[in-house]
């Protein structure tokens, strides 16, 4: 049956909004594309809510190296972190909404990590820059631009991902598949996202997202120093954990690199 939430007006008079199903999968995306916040940031991580920058809507996934266009994902975004976050969209009406949006996400993933280069996500962004869309939504000053882009390429080759799978409602079949494997992968958030679209008759719309999938289980699983390292903190605390000998041997090895003319931080 479907639920009920209540506006209270200024007035007094209570005004009852009932669940509804979205009309239809392009309408949904659209939301997501148009309003981000949705994403439920502030629930992914309560002490420091994630921003969102949307790359692009229906962004192209090789299969291979140099290859064209096997799958398109929904939605492309980075958050605050420089972290690619995937987000697939299906209306809980989908039949595929069970195993076969899962495997479809892990092709997206795994397949990006290897092929997609930085380059075409930063052409991509590139065509979808707005007023309210660009590196300063994330707080990333105009010096910090190439440094942040590295960052995400650093990321994304290393597997530091956001799956979301967003639905207007996550069924326990698919949420336990969620949980599975937000605990088993270290590097990858593996998450579920409802919003609930509830409706009134004189045409108000009230949206309303809950993430699933977070456990305490997957928290420890992922639980990382939220320090931002430079040389001097990163030797003092390799020297603190492996001693001196191996302080230097970093030392020397990030002055190596640097030598031949790569970018460390």
């Amino acid at each position: 049956m479907a639920g009920k939430i209540f506006v209270l007006k200024d007035s007094g008079e209570l005004t009852a909004l009932t669940q509804s199903q979205y009309s239809n999968e392009d309408f949904f995306q659209s939301l997501i594309e148009k309003h981000p916040d949705i994403l439920a940031g502030d629930q992914i991580n309560p002490d420091n809510p994630r921003k969102w920058l949307l790359i692009s809507r229906e962004m192209g996934v090789p299969a291979e190296q140099d290859g064209g266009t096997q799958w398109y994902l929904d939605h492309l975004f980075i958050d605050q972190d420089a972290i690619p976050t995937l987000v697939e969209v299906k209306r809980s009406t989908d039949t595929r909404l069970r195993r076969e949006v899962v495997a479809q996400m892990l092709d997206y993933a795994a397949n990006a990590v290897q092929y997609w280069p930085i380059e075409l996500i930063r052409e991509a962004y590139e065509k979808n820059i707005s007023d309210t869309n660009d590196l300063s939504c994330l707080d990333v000053e105009p010096e910090n631009t190439d440094a942040f882009w590295q960052s995400v390429s650093v990321n994304l080759r290393a597997g530091r991902l956001r799956l979301i799978f967003a639905a207007d409602i996550i069924p326990p079949p698919l949420q336990s598949i969620i949980e599975f494997l937000n605990k088993q992968m270290v590097d990858t958030e593996v998450l579920g996202l409802e919003i609930k679209q509830f409706l009134s008759t004189d045409g108000l719309t009230t949206l309303v997202p809950n993430i699933v999938g977070k456990t305490a289980s997957a928290a420890q699983t992922k639980r990382t120093d939220s320090r931002k390292w430079d040389e001097v903190s990163f030797l003092e605390q390799a020297a603190e954990l492996n001693g001196e000998e191996n302080a230097k041997l970093c030392e020397r090895h990030i002055r190596a690199f640097e030598s031949l003319g790569c970018y460390i931080w």
